[in-house]
């Protein structure tokens, strides 16, 4: 996925009320930013870290940059902007990056299903082998090396784990799929010191046949791409 036109940096003074980031541009001027993201987005905030942002010519918008990578002290990219991760997902299935997923001639986006009224993130199919259904979450939080997920309690993704359970006892394919957009993260556990229920569902979806797939992006200025595959550890 190219940024056209390239991203441009600031230097983050603060994220705020959720969808807000105030920051020094190179000419040293201050400005606000949109930011795409409502998690907790910890260690990827932090005041002095380079923000690399876009910027839309949609003349609507009230901020019309948006904060898009960070860059930390430490030289890792994270991707910030949660609309990225199922864009750089669907890409990578459409150029059959991710061999898990190939042989699928349709692929639709944001499908009903389930009984807790949820939407798929993508549905997969060919007319004749068993449907894929894939749920999709951006993994950024990194703690000692390893990578996490979720980074808070998350209600949500809870649902969004029974419901693939239901969907694997269906007969179909159940695919939880982990798009890594730290540069730092070299596996993927689940967070159960952060959100001890999900861990469990994690546990309940690996017996039931979920599967699980993890798959890190690389980044510049110009451009991500889903590139590499990572372990996913239960424990």
């Amino acid at each position: 996925m190219k940024f056209s036109p390239p991203l441009k940096q600031s230097t983050l003074i603060k994220r705020y009320k959720r969808f807000l980031a105030d920051v020094i541009l190179e000419d040293g001027s201050q400005t606000t930013l949109h930011v795409a993201n409502t998690g907790a987005m910890t260690g990827c905030a932090h005041p002095g870290d380079t923000v690399w942002y876009s910027t839309s010519d949609n003349p609507k918008r009230k901020y019309p940059y948006s904060w898009e990578l960070t860059e930390t002290a430490d030289n890792h990219f994270i991707c910030v902007n949660t609309i990225r991760a199922n864009q750089l997902v669907e890409e990578a299935i459409t150029n059959q990056v991710i061999e898990e997923l190939v042989g699928y001639s349709r692929i639709n986006r944001e499908v009903k299903y389930g009984s807790e009224n949820s939407k798929i993130d993508f549905l997969l199919s060919d007319g004749s082998a068993p449907n894929a259904y894939i749920e999709v979450k951006s993994v950024t939080l990194l703690d000692n090396s390893q990578g996490f997920f979720p980074d808070a309690v998350t209600a949500r993704g809870q649902k969004h784990l029974r419901e693939l359970i239901e969907v694997k006892q269906s007969g179909h394919r159940a695919v939880l799929f982990f798009a890594v957009l730290h540069s730092g993260i070299n596996s993927v556990k689940p967070a159960r010191h952060i959100d001890h229920q999900y861990g469990l569902l994690i546990d309940q979806a690996m017996r039931a046949g979920v599967e699980i797939l993890a798959y890190k992006a690389s980044f510049t200025g110009e451009q991500m791409v889903i590139t590499d595959k990572l372990a996913f550890l239960a424990d």
